[in-house]
């Protein structure tokens, strides 16, 4: 695992890849957070990150499936896949190796962000006045939703050869997972119950529960379970080849 992991590490700062996934990710929130009237946060007349953490959910449903797009996809192409699978290394192992690594290259692309928390808690008045049990929170939840997009991303990228076609599935699903539960709320509310049922199967309910700063059990959970159960449909799509 750790030697895939090194590899797709390698992969991504040997080549333009990660640098260019990381600078398109910071310059675009930067634009939305500092430019555009709309949205900057020197706008706003308080000190929060609100804008920012609404933003960034956003950016990742397009960022991350441009990360993992290739993870399966381009070896499938190549025929690199059954050279990889002919190793003493078993299937979980492949895959963990390539999660790991998309992960990490997203937090890493994360951890610039945290000069927007600085530059907001200089700022105000008096210096300090802001959510930091909030902002904390939200940026767990990120965390949290980047282990769940990776995941999803490695599935769409197991799924075909075409990375474009990889990068299109893995879209539409991060999108569904974490506003599409939310949109059949809405279409339900002469039914109070089954829109409390419906926010609750989708991400941003919970990805809004830790931008709260309580981290609760159950959001940790949801989380962890969507991750699980993609990384587990992504080794049944390998061992399918099997069969």
């Amino acid at each position: 695992m750790l030697a895939i992991f090194r590899k797709e590490i390698n992969t991504f700062f040997s080549s333009l890849i990660g640098y260019v996934v990381i600078g398109l990710f910071l310059v675009i929130l930067g634009l939305f957070m500092f430019v555009f009237r709309d949205t900057s946060l020197l706008d706003y007349g308080f000190a929060t990150l609100g804008p920012f953490f609404s933003m960034v959910p956003n950016i990742f449903i397009f960022v991350i499936p441009a990360i993992t797009m290739r993870a399966f996809a381009e070896e499938r192409q190549s025929g690199a896949i059954e050279l990889l699978v002919t190793k003493p290394i078993k299937d979980i192992e492949i895959i963990l190796g390539k999660y790991l690594a998309s992960l990490v290259l997203v937090l890493f692309a994360l951890l610039p962000t945290l000069l927007y928390f600085l530059t907001i808690y200089q700022l105000a008045a008096p210096v300090g006045n802001i959510d930091v049990g909030g902002t904390i929170g939200s940026y767990i939840g990120l965390v949290f939703l980047a282990m769940a997009f990776v995941s999803i991303g490695l599935f769409a990228s197991s799924l075909t050869s075409n990375q474009i076609v990889s990068l299109l599935i893995a879209i539409g699903l991060c999108f569904w997972c974490y506003f599409g539960f939310d949109f059949l709320a809405d279409l339900s509310v002469a039914n109070g119950s089954l829109q409390a049922f419906l926010q609750e199967l989708g991400m941003l309910h919970h990805f809004n529960s830790l931008g709260r700063g309580l981290l609760d059990t159950r959001d940790i959970v949801y989380f962890l379970s969507i991750t699980a159960f993609f990384i587990m449909l992504t080794l049944l799509s390998l061992e399918r080849r099997k069969w």
